[in-house]
């Protein structure tokens, strides 16, 4: 039976920590200082599942506790766009989105950040052109979460690409799918 986006709703407070330790146990440990800026802003605004989601994942990466599977650091966490002097646009490259909508989760290496937007979505902010793309979206935190953590898995070699990639085309995510910039391209 095929993966549903519904089969993930709550992976982040209920599933996250258990796949963590089975694949990722030996990742270091988040550490962000106590003053990163807060999710709280973000959570009025965003759909029930996604509030829930983001709330979860804030507290274990608060805790010091979470493998840093994500490039969590304190630059990539809670990015503070206006005082970095970086814009946003949505992946139109015209309409302007405020910082009070988006919120940094990680980084993909290469200087682009993970974001969470007001509609539940997550995307990645590139940093070139200050643009949330369109085609690396995910329909929702909890979803891109489990990805992220197969993801990684299978890069360090704890996990078979086998096992997980049918799992990625069931639930249809540009964010795997694209075949320019997508999970499933780089996950070798």
């Amino acid at each position: 039976m095929a993966l549903t986006l519904t089969d993930l709703r709550g992976y982040a407070d209920r599933d996250l920590d258990a796949d963590l330790a089975r694949w990722l146990p030996d990742e270091p440990r988040i550490e962000i200082p106590a003053e990163t800026r807060s999710v709280d802003g973000l959570l009025d605004r965003l759909p029930p599942d996604g509030a829930a989601a983001l709330t979860a994942l804030d507290r274990r990466v608060r805790s010091g506790a979470m493998p840093n599977f994500l490039d969590v650091h304190d630059w990539s966490y809670g990015f503070g766009f206006a005082e970095n002097d970086c814009g946003i646009v949505d992946s139109d490259y015209e309409t302007e989105v405020s910082e009070e909508d988006v919120y940094t989760i990680g980084a993909d290496g290469g200087g682009n950040l993970y974001t969470v937007l007001a509609n539940g979505q997550v995307a990645i902010w590139f940093h070139e052109e200050e643009v949330l793309e369109g085609g690396t979206r995910f329909d929702n935190l909890d979803v891109f979460l489990w990805s992220a953590v197969r993801y990684a898995a299978v890069r360090r070699g704890t996990l078979r690409r086998s096992e997980v990639e049918a799992d990625f085309i069931a639930l249809g995510q540009d964010g795997a799918l694209d075949p320019e910039v997508g999970m499933l391209r780089y996950m070798k």
